[in-house]
């Protein structure tokens, strides 16, 4: 049995989302290369795969490896987050996304472009790394 998508995400996995997860297709970018965990993908694969263009792929995965959960490698990336913490909300990321990916969009979508909470985020986002 599923939970409800009326109810809310937990609060942890909710502010990792709203810190790292500028975009659904940030989400989707990342969630297609945690699915495949060992592969390395090249850029034009994952616009082929994704149905994007370059220069929203490439945004996502600068983002994605700003926040520790991608490298990138001789042209390729892939997904390697930088902590067994940021493995786990991955993991909890997927499953929520895959049970309610309504509540998921919408904490997506409540996301405001405010540079101080941004700021003030990327140093709770980095505590997650350790």
């Amino acid at each position: 049995m599923t939970t409800p998508p009326s109810v809310p995400l937990n609060s942890e996995l909710s502010a990792f989302i709203e810190s790292a997860v500028p975009s659904v297709w940030a989400l989707e970018t990342l969630l297609l290369l945690l699915r495949d965990r060992e592969q390395s993908w090249g850029v034009d694969r994952l616009v082929a795969e994704l149905r994007a263009n370059v220069t929203l792929v490439n945004d996502c995965l600068v983002g994605l490896q700003r926040g520790g959960l991608v490298i990138g490698e001789d042209g390729t990336f892939r997904y390697a987050p930088a902590s067994p913490t940021l493995a786990a909300l991955c993991d909890d990321l997927e499953t929520a996304y895959r049970e309610r990916p309504v509540a998921v969009v919408n904490t997506i979508a409540r996301r405001r472009p405010d540079p101080l909470k941004g700021f003030a985020d990327s140093f709770r986002f980095g505590g997650w790394k350790s």
